[in-house]
């Protein structure tokens, strides 16, 4: 879908912006699919440092933002678009918020919890399971964390001598 494409770049840019602030850089998105077609209605970017916030993920920001601006916790006619697959924390508020689908770009080999380690938003033991898409932006969102965790490894290194 062109759609899917043109919500992932927006997510991508909130992950760029995320970067800057010194966070890891991953973006979220929540769009809102109703008669006049997709609107954006929670956006976000990791904020664990900016806020001293654990679960300041992008995912669980975007859909804080999203459940405020619809007035309810239940998101059944949203998607999410985010720049890296959820970890077991955030794969779990969207089958809690009753997220109808996601997008997402790339897979995190350490903590994803929907295709890589666990298959949180597809275990037919819970009340509810999001369709997947994976992939998308994956190669850019891919690019930005291995820049962003290259420049913390130098940092560190400088700081410790190290060469």
């Amino acid at each position: 879908m062109d759609s899917d494409n043109q919500f992932m770049e927006a997510a991508l840019a909130l992950a760029r912006q995320a970067a800057e602030n010194g966070e890891i850089p991953v973006g979220a998105l929540v769009v809102r699919y109703g008669p006049r077609g997709p609107v954006a209605i929670g956006a976000g970017g990791n904020r664990r440092r900016c806020d001293a916030d654990p679960t300041a993920h992008a995912e669980i920001v975007a859909l804080r933002a999203a459940g405020t601006a619809l007035g309810r916790w239940q998101l059944t006619d949203c998607d999410l678009f985010v720049t890296l697959e959820p970890c077991p924390m955030c794969a779990g508020a969207l089958v809690n918020a009753r997220i109808r689908r996601l997008v997402f770009g790339c897979r995190d080999p350490k903590a994803g919890a929907v295709e890589t380690l666990y298959r949180i938003t597809a275990d037919p033991r819970l009340n509810h399971q999001v369709r997947v898409v994976e992939g998308i932006g994956a190669e850019e969102a891919a690019a930005l964390l291995r820049a962003f965790f290259a420049r913390r490894r130098e940092a560190t290194a400088r700081a410790t001598g190290a060469s």
